[in-house]
């Protein structure tokens, strides 16, 4: 048994010249899709009117420059022991990702130095990022942070990331879902003297911080007259930001303190709430994909570790109840992928149908992740539970990330919301 085949056009055309032929199965999971639409829809479109869930053929080479340079840059053994040194994020893998490979620009337009793409070419490099759980916070600085400043419309910021120089980072609590502006726990004070015009004091903690050690600004949500987005150096008096043991730390929080410390404000009032909205929907449909990518190669490893493992004079995958087992896996990575592929494309075209979209994906992706990796260390044995074997790598961010942006169960709870579903009956448990 091999893992989901890639859906792409080819794969289509295939199907459409022979209905009646089952899809096919297997390949390794390398192809195993990128979609993203380029400068809108145009060639992703279907009859019905709803958006292509097919990775095309620009999406297939992104997939294949990006798992490339994580392939020869991120190895398991790697990413193991880096999880044990002071400096847990990879930072030269991420320049070389943000820059060289320009992933950080992918959702900034053209004139600012940006690719122009949108959030399915975002899509594909956060299921490799999950596929090889790579330390870096292409999250938190190519999609969360980028999108705030879009939306902000923040000229500045917008060239600084898209040329991968600076590494961005919004400062509110990873567990946050879209659907609610978090409430601020940073306040805004008056400028001191010498301080630049435009320039603003802020003093708080924001814990639980996700993507923001390696970062160099951070965008921080105020509450004052008016409420507002504020950009804040790092590296800046006033800024202490406190690494935290964390289940993944592949993807390290942090606790940031301000004390006085000096921001540039850059949204305010219902634009800064809009750019913090924008950042947590994104934030929540790409770490669906990552969850995807990291579905996907649990499955991928599990089945190439159960046709090589044999027992009793025969593979341990030949039998019937792992098959079963496996079987099962396959039909649940394969339906998140188009729960994601969904959202993503609903994103990229600002169809009204996201909000469901995003939370469907989020709840689905994440219970087939965290499925999907506790397999993958039950069925590889003894050595699945060892610390060298990187099966306790995915286990940990799935489970660390189906928490991020929201839990299955909130983003079910407001899925129910956004499509009217009638609230359950009141419990008659004790009675007959």
């Amino acid at each position: 048994m091999e893992g989901p085949a890639a859906v792409t056009q080819n794969t289509q055309k295939t199907q459409d010249a022979h209905p009646a032929d089952p899809p096919a199965s297997g390949g390794n999971g390398a192809s195993a899709g990128t979609g993203t639409a380029e400068h809108g829809t145009a060639g992703h479109g279907t009859a019905a009117g709803l958006p292509s869930l097919l990775y095309t053929e620009t999406e297939d080479e992104l997939r294949a420059a990006v798992r490339a340079l994580l392939a020869g840059r991120a190895p398991a053994a790697a990413v193991i022991a880096r999880t044990e040194t002071p400096q847990t994020y990879d930072t030269g893998l991420w320049h070389a990702l943000a820059a060289d490979l320009g992933c950080a620009g992918l959702l900034i337009g053209e004139s600012h130095g940006g690719a122009g793409a949108s959030y399915r070419e975002a899509a594909v490099v956060a299921e490799e990022i999950g596929w090889s759980v790579a330390p870096v916070p292409y999250l938190g600085s190519a999609v969360v942070a980028t999108a705030a400043a879009v939306s902000a419309g923040d000229d500045e910021l917008l060239a600084d990331l898209a040329a991968g120089t600076t590494t961005a980072a919004l400062a509110v609590p990873f567990p946050a879902a879209p659907g609610a502006v978090p409430a601020a726990t940073v306040r805004v004070g008056a400028p001191r003297d010498g301080d630049p015009a435009g320039s603003y004091r802020l003093s708080g903690t924001v814990t639980a911080l996700a993507d923001a050690l390696p970062a160099d600004v951070l965008l921080v949500p105020a509450d004052g007259v008016p409420y507002g987005l504020y950009a804040v150096p790092v590296a800046g008096p006033g800024v202490t930001v406190t690494p935290v043991v964390s289940l993944d730390m592949t993807r390290q929080l942090c606790d940031l303190t301000l004390d006085g410390a000096a921001g540039r404000r850059i949204a305010a009032g219902q634009a800064a709430e809009r750019a913090v909205g924008a950042a947590l929907a994104a934030g929540a449909a790409m770490l669906a994909s990552e969850q995807l990518g990291v579905a996907d190669r649990c499955l991928q490893m599990t089945v190439g570790y159960l046709k090589e493992r044999r027992q009793f004079a025969r593979p341990v995958g030949s039998f019937q109840a792992l098959k079963h087992r496996l079987a099962d896996l396959w039909v649940g990575v394969t339906q998140a992928r188009a729960a994601a592929r969904y959202a993503a494309a609903c994103l990229a075209t600002g169809d009204p149908d996201a909000p469901a979209a995003v939370a469907l994906a989020k709840a689905a992706c994440s219970d087939v992740a965290v499925w999907a990796s506790q397999e993958c260390v039950q069925l590889h044995g003894g050595i699945g539970f060892t610390w060298e074997h990187p099966a306790h790598l995915y286990l940990k961010r799935a489970k660390s990330a189906s928490i991020g942006f929201g839990t299955p169960d909130r983003h079910r709870a407001s899925l129910a919301w956004l499509a009217d579903l009638p609230a359950p009956p009141p419990s008659t448990s004790g009675s007959r």
